[in-house]
């Protein structure tokens, strides 16, 4: 016999095995569904404003079925809701007022990890709302900071519109290369971005990937925009981020609230995929339980892939687990495993024995009175070899705190400037003598400290290359210099200095995945990574170039 409400009953079920431990689920999750079935026995009271309507939940999720995958191996076949997926949709369309039969949630947040089909599922809701709503000139939107942000969702749900020829003629619709027009009810959907400013009358919004919204400006004005409408949505559809002043940090925290029962808030409906305080995210079977699609759109492959990085990359595990299991992390985390930097590590390597190979150097000034550092980077057709020296003045060395540099100076592994300040003239010595000996491509600077140096330098005949210390110059040479050491390419003399700079290195990523170091504090001093990555900058660029380039100043 066919069941009457399939999806309803999936839902629950869903619910049922989620608070039963049958299906390991994070304490969110299991508060979630035990907010639902508590509500069902609340709405048999004749004093509780809402009840549960299988028919509105279930036209809902029969509507979404009927709509096709637009991507990868799924294109062209139907949408199945996975129990998780009929729980959320039948949690917003099947909790209505008893009285006025509209919905109860005009707010939903919906917190999964990457890669668990949340685009499609929200593409889904929006076309819901946008021809089966009977909304009279319904207006949908898709805001996020950028286009691309918000062409994610609305590109698929625009090209589900027009891979499902029956529903595009069923419904009227009209599809432009920027919008939809529904003529029926004159409704009509579009990607919103950035600040859209006043004046929408807003039925659905979609904030797709909230916490890349510096601001709650988007928000806020498509809440003020929905005044006009009897059932509207913001529906929040993201993964969690690394800026804990966001307001998607803010609007998480408050969804923890409702789903703990220390705030009540019937209007807003939340759900949040994750691992719970205490799981250890080196065990995978954490990272099953917080991606709810695993092995459907999530594979056991790709998923364990991202598991084996996060284990052996320290610069890339905080962005990981951010994405993946969705735990608020800062974008800077610890960069280098420095075990595998050890292994980099050869004592008995001597820069005399780099005569004849190809080498760069680089220059990180910071200034007169801190560490300044001058790399020396080697290579050939195997390897890269990496040197540094390092300069103090007198006063900052003999500070009680400094021992360490008292006994680096001990070892002739820095060399101490005496007075306050340092001599610039002891380095430009150092690099004319470089320069003589091993006839280097370049010297890598940042004019910022480097420019008086840098023109004397010029004046000995070196050639002086421009690096300035911004990510754009930074983030590939950094990455490079990362893989050398992981691959065992680069090689280092086992230089203290150059370990403590590399152990005081945090990383930190931008929205486009381009990556800076950073130091975690003052004292924590990173300069010798600095003139390294400097270094990698101009070797990598200078590679293919000609071995005697005229002198002079380049600028790359």
């Amino acid at each position: 016999m066919t069941q009457r409400y399939p999806h309803v009953n999936k839902m629950n079920q869903y619910c049922r095995d989620v608070i039963s431990g049958k299906i390991d689920a994070c304490l969110y999750v299991q508060q979630a569904c035990q907010r639902h079935l508590s509500d069902l026995k609340k709405s048999q009271s004749k004093s509780y404003r809402w009840k549960f309507d299988k028919e509105k939940a279930e036209r809902a999720c029969e509507f979404i079925e009927c709509l096709v995958h637009v991507k990868a191996k799924w294109a062209g076949s139907y949408l199945i809701l996975e129990p998780w997926q009929c729980f959320i949709v039948c949690s917003i369309f099947g909790w209505v007022d008893k009285t006025t039969g509209f919905r109860r949630f005009t707010k939903a947040s919906v917190y999964v990890p990457r890669k668990n089909g949340k685009s499609p599922l929200a593409a889904g809701i929006a076309l819901y709302m946008f021809l089966a709503d009977s909304e009279m000139g319904a207006e949908i939107y898709v805001g996020a900071s950028t286009e691309k942000q918000a062409w994610e969702v609305f590109r698929p749900a625009k090209d589900m519109v027009n891979k499902s020829p029956d529903i595009k003629e069923y419904f009227g619709v009209e599809v432009f290369a920027k919008s939809m027009f529904h003529t029926e009810t004159a409704s009509r959907f579009e990607p919103v971005i950035g600040n859209p400013g006043d004046g929408g009358s807003v039925h659905l919004a979609v904030i797709d990937e909230f916490h890349e919204q510096p601001t709650d400006a988007l928000y806020s004005t498509m809440s003020t925009g929905t005044v006009a409408r009897d059932q509207p949505l913001i529906l929040v559809i993201s993964t969690t981020g690394v800026n804990l002043a966001c307001p998607c940090k803010d609007d998480f925290d408050y969804l923890i609230e409702i789903l703990s029962g220390a705030i009540e808030d019937d209007r807003f409906f939340g759900i949040i995929f994750s691992i719970d305080k205490g799981d250890d995210w080196q065990d995978f079977k954490n990272w099953i339980k917080a991606n709810p699609n695993y092995n459907i759109s999530v594979s056991h492959d790709k998923l364990y892939e991202k598991y084996l990085t996060a284990l052996q990359k320290p610069s890339e595990r905080n962005k990981i687990l951010c994405k993946h299991l969705n735990l608020w992390l800062s974008v800077d985390t610890a960069w280098m495993d420095l075990p595998k930097l050890l292994k980099c590590c050869d004592v008995k390597l001597l820069i005399d024995s780099m005569k004849g190979k190809r080498c760069v150097g680089a220059l990180d000034l910071a200034s007169k009175l801190d560490l300044c550092s001058f790399a020396q980077v080697f290579w050939d057709e195997f390897k890269v070899y990496g040197f540094c020296k390092f300069y103090l003045p007198r006063e900052t060395v003999e500070k009680p705190e400094n021992t360490h540099y008292q006994t680096w100076e001990h070892e002739e592994r820095l060399t101490v400037i005496e007075g306050q300040r340092i001599d610039y003239s002891v380095i430009k010595e150092d690099v004319v003598n470089f320069h003589s000996m091993f006839q280097p491509d370049c010297i890598a600077y940042d004019p910022t400290f480097a420019a008086q140096l840098s023109f004397d330098l010029q004046g000995e005949g070196v050639n002086m290359v421009e690096v300035r210390q911004v990510v754009l110059q930074f983030s590939d040479p950094m990455k490079e210099l990362e893989a050398d050491i992981y691959s065992q390419v680069f090689q280092y003399n086992g230089c203290p200095i150059i370990y403590w700079c590399f152990s005081n290195v945090v990383a930190h990523y931008d929205k486009k995945d381009c990556i800076y170091p950073n130091k975690p504090n003052r004292k924590s001093k990173i300069d010798g990574v600095v003139a390294l990555i400097m270094a990698y900058n101009a070797m990598m660029r200078l590679k293919s170039t000609p071995k005697e380039p005229e002198p002079g100043i380049i600028v790359i």
